[in-house]
């Protein structure tokens, strides 16, 4: 019918090598990645990008995402077989993020080889086609770290979870090509606050496992991913007056189940590809991680790596939904022009291009600081960047949906699952409360760590006044939290903003093209800064813009 012609319409947003349309990206492996090692770093992921951006990857993150994960309590036959089914195409997600090596590869590789940048360059190009299959690939990374603390656990279980053969099932770990780990850690009366956990843990000498075996009993409240092989659980030991953290395979040696019935599953605003649980421990093995009592200390290794794929993660949602406004705005038209060509478009379309750049050239500056060994920049820049970076990441989304109009607001054209997905890591591993107190906490406990991130900064100092006046007050402020943090704690927030901000500008004056750093610097730390996306200043949007747009 003639009036059912189709025109003023972008063409599919498909047939994009997410990896190699990102300078961000290709720059900070190049970069980063030293040696012979940098040209296979880009060769494996130019071609993770093409499959990320290719219809097929799309048609599974669609597939994932509407067909939800199903709660299977019992069998035909009344047993209790506790088990999550998931569509095909989240094992066919899985499969590939495995077989990239974005799970537990890396801690074997060793200090200087750009294992770290070149797994979060690749994290972040594969969590654009689908956030929810990426929190068991985070966290079977992040499991290496705390296992570490008992060599005999992590002998047994770090080459299933470093392997790149994705193995779905519950079986024996010893059975299986690959491993996935989960954690189960927050509890109903205690949520962040996991030192009120009352999952107790007796002493049960000789069990069916290495190491230290207790029985578990108890309740965990959210625990993502139930179909893990594998789990990091906190639980108090008696005469302990903080917890300790447990090993719990799902099955044991001899193909028995371990104890782990499924309640419920969540019904969540976003991840929904993902399962996430309730799940109650009831005489369930467990091996002792680490020392007794001092769970918290080796679990918070795990939270450190999971917190920065949080950033990286954000990182990447900012990216998909920044690429996809650029794509409707280079092909549609509205008031006589491309609105990518309109003036308050441009505006803000660059604004959030200078939002997403300082976003993931700081996650891979902190990658970088895993991969060289400089403990004190990560331990205080991942916190602040996992509080910044997390929590702009919903208004950055939902500006770029807005440049799309009602078209953004659909199902089918992939911001609206964005949207829902953005808040997410500003409250996985501690919601922002959690990180600025955080912060506060580390500037007035471990001094190295501040003095590392402010010596970090300050590399920049005399390239722009605005960025050193900015460096002279953050410096100021953590001067006085570090004599008095208590009082500090109620401006914590304001405080992170601040040290996040001089950090990402001194990054972005180092690292990123030069009018794109003037126009974040003096956008976001200047005297006339605007945070709301799309304020910026006229001319320096004129100024930023064909260099932000190029680099979409």
């Amino acid at each position: 019918m003639p009036t059912h012609d189709v025109t003023n319409q972008p063409p599919p947003f498909v047939g994009v090598d997410v990896y190699g349309s990102d300078p961000t990206l290709t720059e900070a492996v190049e970069r980063w990645v030293p040696g012979t090692g940098r040209a296979d770093a880009h060769a494996a992921l130019h071609a993770l990008g093409e499959r990320a951006g290719s219809a097929e990857a799309a048609e599974l993150a669609e597939r994932a995402e509407r067909n939800a994960p199903r709660l299977r309590t019992h069998d035909r036959w009344g047993h209790r077989v506790d088990e999550v089914a998931y569509d095909p195409a989240w094992h066919d997600l899985m499969r590939v993020a495995v077989g990239a090596g974005l799970t537990a590869g890396t801690w074997a590789a060793g200090r200087g080889t750009g294992a770290h940048v070149r797994r979060a360059a690749g994290f972040v190009t594969w969590s654009q086609v689908d956030a929810g299959h990426i929190c068991p690939v985070t966290m079977t990374h992040a499991a290496v770290p705390a296992l570490r603390h008992s060599p005999e656990l992590a002998a047994r279980y770090e080459p299933g979870l470093a392997s790149r053969e994705y193995d779905p099932g519950l079986r024996a770990p010893a059975l299986k090509a690959g491993l996935v780990a989960g954690m189960g850690m927050t509890e109903k009366q205690g949520g962040s606050d996991v030192r009120a956990n009352r999952t107790l843990a007796t002493p049960a000498p000789d069990g069916p496992l290495p190491g230290r075996t207790y029985r578990l009993t108890g309740h965990k409240w959210f625990c993502s991913a139930p179909m893990s092989d594998l789990f990091l659980v906190l639980a108090r030991t008696d005469g302990q007056d903080a917890p300790s953290c447990f090993a719990v395979p799902r099955v044991l040696d001899d193909e028995t189940r371990n104890p782990f019935a499924l309640q419920r599953l969540k019904d969540k605003l976003g991840d929904r590809s993902n399962a996430s649980s309730e799940v109650e421990l009831d005489g369930t093995w467990g091996s002792l991680v680490g020392e007794e009592g001092r769970g918290v200390r080796t679990i918070i290794d795990m939270v450190a790596a999971t917190r920065l794929d949080c950033v990286l993660g954000s990182a990447a949602t900012t990216r998909a939904a920044l690429a996809r406004a650029v794509h409707h705005a280079r092909h549609r038209r509205a008031f006589g022009a491309l609105l990518v060509d309109q003036p308050l478009m441009r505006s803000v379309l660059t604004d959030l291009a200078l939002e997403s750049e300082a976003a993931t050239l700081l996650g891979m500056r902190l990658a970088h600081a895993v991969d060289t060994g400089e403990v004190e920049l990560a331990r205080l820049g991942v916190a602040v960047g996992k509080y910044w970076v997390c929590k702009r990441t919903p208004t950055l989304v939902a500006e770029a949906l807005e440049c799309l109009g009602g078209a953004g607001y659909v199902e089918e054209n992939g911001l609206a699952r964005l949207y829902r997905q953005a808040p997410l890591n500003s409250i996985w591993e501690g919601s922002g409360n959690v990180n600025a107190l955080d912060v506060v906490r580390a500037i007035s406990r471990e001094p190295a760590s501040l003095k590392a991130l402010l010596e970090e900064a300050a590399v920049a100092r005399g390239t722009s006044s605005t960025l050193d006046r900015a460096l002279d007050a953050v410096e100021t402020a953590c001067a006085a939290v570090a004599l008095d943090p208590l009082a500090a704690q109620a401006g914590a927030r304001r405080l992170v903003e601040d040290l996040a901000l001089v950090l990402q500008g001194s990054l972005m004056t180092r690292y990123a093209p030069p009018e794109l750093a003037k126009a974040f610097v003096e956008s976001r730390l200047g005297a006339g800064a605007r945070l709301g996306l799309g304020s910026i200043d006229p001319g320096l949007a004129s100024l930023a813009a064909p260099v932000a747009l190029g680099r979409c």
